[in-house]
């Protein structure tokens, strides 16, 4: 259908002796058979596959000889040969994420991979070919004393800052760059024996836990570890005294250590 057909000596009734023509190229010829009418350029891979040029040959014709183009993924265009350089920013597509700067040295001479992504919190840590690890958080690593509730801060997560984390104790107390040696509490702060009783805490100096002393005001030989005393004792809450005559019961002392010391009292 590409191609027009003449048969001059259909008079002498020659046979084999038409002529084929391409209506595309009217000086395309062939006798005896169809003509070879088209051919694309782009079928050879004229282009630079290496950096990803796409081929188009509008006109497939034998004729039509290297009008072929050559197009780069930048737009960058060049017809009868390859694009020399497909100039390309490769940070164009932000592969270093947000919180980094991006640059590609080598636009000019179209090297790929070739960028560069340093961090915006130091811009002295950078890598090429891909993001750079910016941040570092060394309380990760639990620097801190657990036995004794220390909290860890970092307050500045770059792999440059080293030994800035701070430790906290529940009290207030504060080291930076380490563990806090002491985190010194007074367990009597606030006292756990209750209001009638004396707290002590020994053991502040070591921060030894649980070591406080409860001791009873109305008898200091009271006394009781990790925990409040028995202050008091009401002789009374037995019944001791005889009921069946009404006899009333009062224990003014009421310590562990006042033995019988309460009365029974008659109506009368």
């Amino acid at each position: 259908m590409d191609q027009t057909c003449n048969d001059p000596d259909t008079a002498s009734n020659k046979l084999h002796d038409f002529v084929c023509t391409c209506k595309s190229d009217t000086s395309i010829k062939k006798t005896d058979g169809p003509a070879t009418c088209s051919k694309d350029e782009c079928d050879a891979n004229p282009c630079d596959a290496a950096q990803s040029q796409v081929c188009n040959d509008p006109v497939k014709t034998l004729a039509s000889v290297k009008d072929f183009t050559c197009t780069c993924p930048n737009g960058v265009v060049a017809t009868g040969g390859a694009v020399t350089k497909c100039i390309e920013d490769e940070c164009d597509a932000t592969p270093c994420g947000m919180d980094q700067t991006c640059s590609d040295p080598d636009t000019a001479s179209n090297k790929l991979h070739d960028f560069v992504c340093a961090c915006k919190s130091d811009s002295s840590i950078v890598r090429t070919d891909g993001p750079a690890t910016c941040s570092k958080n060394e309380c990760d690593a639990n620097p801190c004393d657990a036995t004794q509730s220390q909290f860890c801060d970092d307050p500045v997560q770059t792999p440059a800052s080293v030994k800035d984390f701070t430790c906290t104790c529940p009290n207030g107390v504060v080291a930076t760059g380490g563990a806090v040696t002491q985190c010194i509490i007074d367990e009597c702060d606030p006292s756990p024996c209750g209001m009638d009783q004396d707290c002590r805490d020994p053991n502040t100096a070591a921060n030894k836990l649980h070591d406080f002393i409860c001791t009873c005001k109305a008898d200091t030989s009271i006394k009781k570890t990790d925990g409040p005393a028995t202050c008091s004792k009401d002789e009374c809450d037995a019944n001791p005294c005889d009921a069946a005559q009404s006899q009333v019961c009062n224990d003014p002392v009421k310590t562990l250590a006042s033995v019988k010391d309460y009365t029974c009292t008659c109506p009368n």
